[in-house]
C-alpha cells in the first residue's frame, strides 16, 4: 500500500454562541482537514483546528504548509505511521495543529485496513464518555448564570467556567453556576494563564466553599514553580493545559510537583501518537488525564474520544466544541446522544467512522490537491 494523493480543504463553520477565553476569543472553526487516499482503497481523514494564542500556528499557517506535508510523504507507506510523522517533523517542530491533521488521517487508515474502530486499534475498549461543557468569559454575572440554566436544562453532568478576569471578579461567575447545578454536578475552572499567582491564590481561596473538582491552568504556562506552591497551599486540585504538549513537557510537570491532572489535546501534541505517549507517562507517575479540544468539527472531536475511550489513565472528557455549532459537515461519527447531557456515543465502524461532507466542503470552503 502507498499513498497515492493527498487533499486538503480549509473551510469555517460559525458557532451558535462564541467563546471569550483568557488567551483568545473563539467565534467558530476555521479548520484544514486533510484526506489522505492510497493506492488500494483505505483512505483516511484529519482534522487540524489552530488557536494561534496557544498551538502557535493558524488555519492559514496550516493551509500553506501543508501541501509540503502532503509531498514530503507521498508514494510512501501509510501504514508506516511513526516514520511518516518522524518525516514530517523533519519539516517543522511548528504547526502542531496540522501535523495532528496528518497523523489522525494516517490512523484512521490503519484502523481501517485493520478492520478495527480506532479505539480498539489503539488497545481499548468501548466506554461511557461524558464531556462536559463550557461557559466561556461572559460580559455579566448574569449571562453566566443564563449559560449555566441551559446546560443544567440539558441535563449536563459536568460545567466548565472559564476563569481568568482581573481581581476577584471571577468568584460571583463561579458561585451563580454552582447556585444552579447544585451540589451533585462537578464543577471546573479553567484560567489559561488568566492569573498570576496571588490573583490566583485569591481566588482559589476565596472559591473553596464551591466544591470546584480542579483548577485548570490557573498561572502562565512556564510557571511550574508557582503552580507547585498553589498545590500545596490550597486544597483545590490543579490541571495543566498549556503548560503540556509533548511527553517530554508532561514529565517535567511531573517531576515539578506541578499538576494532578493533565490536559491532553491531540492540536497540541502534533496526534494521536505523542497523545498517547502523554498519556503514558502521567499515568507511570499516577496522575489522571483529560482529553479536551479547540475548534474542532465533530471529526477531530471523534479522534479525541476513540483516545479517551482506549486509553484508562482519561479521567476527563472535555469534548464539546461542535456542540453549538450552526452547521455539522461530517457524516458519521461521534454523536452527543440527546438529553443525555453529554453522554458521547462512539462509531462501530472501522477507523475514525467519520469523514467530511465533501460538499459543504466544495461550497464553504477552498482545496487544494497534491
Amino acid at each position: 500500500m502507498k499513498i497515492d494523493r493527498i487533499e486538503i480543504f480549509r473551510y469555517r463553520v460559525p458557532r451558535a454562541q462564541g467563546l471569550k477565553i483568557a488567551s483568545g476569543h473563539f467565534v467558530g472553526g476555521a479548520n484544514v482537514a486533510v484526506k489522505i487516499c492510497t493506492d488500494t482503497g483505505p483512505t483516511g481523514w484529519g482534522e487540524a483546528s489552530a488557536f494561534p494564542f496557544i498551538t502557535g500556528d493558524s488555519a492559514d499557517s496550516n493551509f500553506a504548509m501543508a501541501p509540503a506535508f502532503a509531498r514530503h510523504i507521498l508514494e510512501a507507506n501509510p501504514l508506516a505511521i511513526a516514520v511518516r510523522m518522524r518525516e514530517i517533523g523533519e519539516l517543522t517542530v511548528g504547526e502542531p495543529s496540522l501535523r495532528s491533521a496528518f497523523d489522525m488521517a494516517l490512523h484512521d487508515i490503519a484502523a481501517r485496513h485493520a478492520g478495527m474502530p480506532l479505539y480498539r486499534f489503539l488497545g481499548g475498549e468501548a466506554r461511557e464518555l461524558l464531556t462536559d461543557a463550557t461557559i466561556g468569559l461572559c460580559d455579566s454575572v448574569e449571562e453566566t448564570a443564563d449559560r449555566a440554566r441551559q446546560l443544567v436544562a440539558a441535563g449536563f453532568g459536568a460545567i466548565k467556567v472559564k476563569t481568568g478576569r482581573a481581581g476577584i471578579a471571577d468568584l460571583a461567575h463561579v458561585a451563580s453556576v454552582r447556585d444552579l447545578a447544585g451540589p451533585e454536578r462537578s464543577l471546573r475552572i479553567d484560567s489559561n494563564g488568566g492569573w498570576d499567582y496571588p490573583t490566583a491564590v485569591r481566588n482559589l481561596d476565596a472559591m473553596s466553599s464551591l466544591d470546584l473538582e480542579y483548577a485548570e491552568q490557573p498561572v502562565a504556562a512556564a510557571r511550574l514553580r508557582s503552580l507547585r506552591e498553589l498545590r500545596g497551599v490550597l486544597r483545590t486540585p490543579i490541571c495543566v493545559d498549556e503548560s503540556v504538549f509533548t511527553a517530554c513537557d508532561a514529565l517535567e510537570v511531573i517531576r515539578s510537583d506541578a499538576a494532578d491532572f493533565i490536559n491532553i489535546k491531540l492540536g497540541k501534541a502534533g496526534g494521536l501518537a505523542m497523545a498517547t505517549r502523554i498519556e503514558a507517562v502521567a499515568d507511570a507517575a499516577g496522575c489522571a488525564c483529560m482529553v479536551g479540544c479547540f475548534e474542532e468539527s465533530r471529526l477531530g472531536l471523534t479522534a479525541a474520544a476513540h483516545l479517551a475511550a482506549a486509553r484508562p489513565g482519561i479521567r476527563f472528557v472535555d469534548l464539546d466544541s461542535a456542540y453549538n455549532w450552526d452547521a455539522d459537515p461530517v457524516i458519521g461519527g461521534m454523536t452527543y446522544v440527546p438529553d443525555r447531557g453529554g453522554l458521547i456515543r462512539l462509531p462501530d465502524g472501522p477507523g475514525l467512522g467519520a469523514a467530511l461532507d465533501e460538499n459543504f466542503l466544495r461550497e464553504y470552503g477552498e482545496s487544494v490537491t497534491v
